[in-house]
């Protein structure tokens, strides 16, 4: 089967695509990955994005505008996806949308919204749609995150000690694969999220992110910052958990600063960096992990990577593409083998990493211009991810 991942993530500065064809062969899942790539949002529509994400206040329309032009701006790359990347032919499209809230309480998940109406993509493709995958998960008691665990889980399954998965995205997420135990899978705190927002808030809007990490290298980490955001009781809370810019976002960091001033910018990116990188190595210490998988935009950030890796000392670091997940497509391909394992009547969640009581079937389905044929449902699910560039039989 063909199939075509989106996502945008909580930076919410693009559209992510990549396809792949996916067969599953009893126990192993195979993945051949055909090519990813990215589309900016359109500039009104980022703007939109941003002033109706939390903590802003916001109306019906904006949501109902903001839900009709996600859903365009992917069809889109969608369109794009199934030409570039396809030969022009596909089987699925398999979309996350665009989060917009994820209402936790006391680290309960009340309830998880992602816009883009799926419609829209189903029009322009023709081709059947799998999205709203993180509800199915929050309604069995679960956090609905982070869903990249099971891609994690089957990649990370054949390799020895206590590998796990970072991706580095606006929050960054941990999966644990530990010999003898259940996968263990949660948001750490935050990665680029904090760091982004100061840099827009620095520059006017000017910059978007710190490319290359040349401010926090320029920078000194402030001890007295450090201990007011690492005070935050959201560390020390027990997996499973998730979190997202409902909590940390521009106040959140102007709120830190209140309390312990920085003069200059680049320290409070330094800061930032270093806020990261001791949070996921206490998390990975916490469950003895012997090697670090690493993903996500973050990645490309070299002082957050030097870090992370003298937080780290004797524990490997290296990119997903060692897997075969280019860092930049994981999170799309993570979803497109999700998408996969639903239209085969498979559960996608971990519960062990989401909390949840059961793995549940994830996401609804859209038609697109044919009628619905899905496959009859598979034996049992995959325990082991074989990616390859080789042709699939």
């Amino acid at each position: 089967m063909r199939v075509i991942g989106l996502m945008s993530g909580t930076s919410y500065d693009a559209v992510e695509a990549a396809a792949a064809d996916l067969v599953l062969a009893g126990d192993v899942l195979r993945m051949r990955p055909l090519g990813h790539l990215s589309a900016p949002y359109p500039g009104r529509l980022r703007d939109l994005i941003a002033g109706v994400l939390p903590p802003s206040a916001t109306t019906v329309r904006a949501v109902t505008e903001l839900d009709t032009g996600v859903g365009q701006a992917f069809a889109e790359v969608a369109e794009r996806a199934v030409r570039e990347l396809c030969d022009g032919t596909a089987d699925l499209v398999v979309s996350h949308g665009q989060t917009l809230y994820h209402w936790v309480e006391e680290g309960t998940v009340r309830g998880t919204l992602q816009l883009g109406r799926p419609a829209w993509i189903a029009e322009a493709t023709g081709l059947p749609v799998v999205s709203d995958l993180r509800s199915a998960d929050v309604a069995a008691g679960g956090q609905g995150a982070p869903l990249v665990a099971m891609t994690d889980v089957l990649a990370l399954s054949a390799l020895p000690g206590v590998p796990a998965a970072l991706n580095l995205g606006g929050i960054a997420n941990v999966t644990v694969v530990a010999p003898g135990t259940a996968p263990l899978a949660f948001d750490t705190g935050p990665a680029n999220a904090l760091m982004d927002a100061a840099v827009r808030h620095f520059t006017g809007g000017a910059c978007e992110y710190d490319e290359g990490g040349r401010r926090a290298a320029a920078g000194r980490v402030d001890q007295a910052l450090l201990r007011v955001l690492l005070a935050d009781p959201y560390y020390r809370r027990p997996a499973p958990k998730s979190t997202g810019k409902e909590l940390f976002h521009l106040p959140y960091l102007l709120e830190a600063l209140a309390t312990a001033p920085v003069r200059e910018p680049d320290d409070v990116l330094a800061t930032l960096a270093r806020l990261t990188a001791v949070t996921v190595a206490d998390a990975c210490r916490a469950h003895g992990v012997t090697r670090l998988v690493v993903s996500g935009g973050g990645a490309h950030n070299p002082v957050l990577m030097n870090m992370l890796a003298g937080e780290l000392p004797g524990v490997p670091l290296g990119s997903s593409d060692a897997l075969g997940l280019p860092p930049d497509a994981k999170e799309a391909l993570a979803f497109a083998l999700l998408g996969f394992l639903t239209v085969n009547g498979l559960p996608g969640a971990v519960p062990s990493g989401t909390g949840a009581r059961r793995a549940a079937l994830l996401g609804s389905l859209t038609p697109g211009h044919a009628p619905l044929h899905l496959p009859e449902p598979a034996a049992a699910p995959p325990r082991l991810l074989q990616v390859t560039d080789e042709p699939l039989v």
